[in-house]
């Protein structure tokens, strides 16, 4: 009888967790509560969860601004369907982000999650090309190292090595795949397009362009494919390669947006607006799933403009009030700006403090910016062991592949981040 297992009994047999063995799921952590940047256990003790959640609680957990925007809505509209019918949540948070969005990012389209994001603004830019007398225009670009979710279509953009490719062979549909860009953000720019990577891009436009519909990728910051930081001025060149060859620009900044690389949106980096852009995560503070799928009035209008005349999606929960509700409270405290002087501590306290790691033994590189820093390691790096050391040093890290990596939440103290650095260290030094 189920009714007669423990909480944790219950879990190892009945709970699957994400990129977890279900008959061998290794030791879990119970969690009560979480408050600030720290975590409760069953059994008492605390860990600074350095994850900020998968990089979403970027305020901390139960902001009271937050919270309080939740329950003051779930006692007035919870969820109503947005075919139809509009809300003033949805209005309100859509003004915010249209204030905070790069111009010409004025189309909002809310969605449920980061990867349903993805999908949406992929459809978005088939139906579009369909829709203006391109039909052959279906195939996607993206470079490799990248990771843009889970689901169908964003899985057949993400690095077809180390991305999941590998497991549904045949199933997935073929897309193109360029270098990853080889010049990163700490090193100087070279013109020369071989060089750069441009002419990679370059070679496959001219070649493929007519059916590509859209290069996509994370700007700057590559996120759960391998942490690297690439030079945003390939995000210039990339830019004007896809307006001469009539190809869509979609920046995914699911992990990067509201202010993890210490600008609002990793776009402002290269000072690029792509034609769609995907947030999610941060856009609550992490409070509860949410996200939204951004274009232009060019691409919004072609697609009305068609036969069709509708975009053909549309998810039950789509600009769900209490998680507009969130969302509202979450950009207000950026709109504040204190984000700009914390992830600016945040980033010169993790360059003094992770890079001694540098030269331990098996460690390939230490990167940082914005609130992300990264141990690349030579060997891949056991999540479990992370895990079961979290008793003891009081942080929680999630490593994955090859990289020891934190995001803290944004309200983390110098103290608090100096643990979480000095377990990243430590890890480092048991993984070699």
């Amino acid at each position: 009888m189920t009714s007669d297992l423990s909480s944790r009994d219950f879990d190892a047999a009945h709970l699957w967790h994400p990129y977890t063995n279900v008959a061998d799921p290794g030791p879990m952590h119970l969690i009560t509560g979480a408050e600030g940047v720290w975590l409760t256990r069953d059994d008492g003790g605390q860990m600074i969860d350095a994850m900020s959640s998968w990089w979403c609680t970027i305020h901390g957990h139960r902001h009271p601004q937050i919270t309080s925007a939740m329950t003051a809505q779930i006692d007035t509209l919870p969820h109503v369907m947005f075919g139809g019918l509009t809300h003033d949540p949805a209005i309100e948070l859509g003004r915010k982000l249209v204030g905070m969005l790069p111009d010409g990012l004025d189309r909002i389209f809310y969605c449920d999650s980061g990867s349903v994001s993805v999908e949406v603004a992929m459809k978005m830019a088939v139906q579009y090309h369909i829709a203006t007398g391109h039909e052959d225009k279906v195939e996607f670009a993206t470079i490799r190292g990248g990771y843009h979710g889970d689901t169908w279509k964003a899985m057949s953009v993400c690095d077809p090595i180390n991305g999941m490719h590998g497991l549904f062979r045949g199933a997935l549909q073929i897309q193109h795949f360029l270098p990853r860009p080889s010049v990163t953000i700490d090193q100087d720019w070279p013109e020369d397009p071989v060089g750069n990577g441009l002419a990679a891009l370059s070679k496959l436009l001219i070649e493929k362009g007519n059916r590509i519909a859209a290069l996509i990728v994370e700007p700057v910051v590559q996120g759960a494919g391998g942490m690297y930081f690439y030079h945003p001025e390939w995000l210039k060149g990339a830019k004007a390669l896809c307006e001469a060859h009539d190809v869509l620009m979609i920046f995914d900044e699911i992990a990067t947006g509201f202010g993890r690389t210490g600008h609002l949106f990793a776009a402002d980096l290269a000072g690029v607006t792509p034609d769609i852009i995907c947030l999610g995560k941060a856009l609550t503070g992490g409070h509860i799933s949410f996200a939204a799928t951004v274009t232009s009035r060019e691409v919004a209008h072609g697609i009305g403009n068609s036969e069709a005349g509708v975009f053909m999606h549309g998810p039950t929960y789509m600009a769900n009030p209490l998680a507009c509700a969130a969302g509202i409270a979450s950009l207000s405290l950026l709109e504040q700006g204190n984000w700009q002087v914390q992830t600016a501590a945040i980033e010169e306290q993790m360059r003094a403090e992770l890079e001694p790691a540098r030269t331990l033994p098996g460690v390939c590189d230490v990167r940082v910016l914005g609130a992300i820093g990264v141990i690349e390691m030579e060997g891949w790096v056991d999540p479990r062991i992370a895990h079961a050391k979290a008793v003891e040093t009081g942080v929680w890290l999630r490593p994955f592949a090859h990289n020891i990596y934190c995001m803290p939440p944004f309200i983390i103290s110098p103290d608090e981040l100096s643990r979480v650095t000095s377990a990243m260290v430590d890890l480092a030094k048991g993984a070699a």
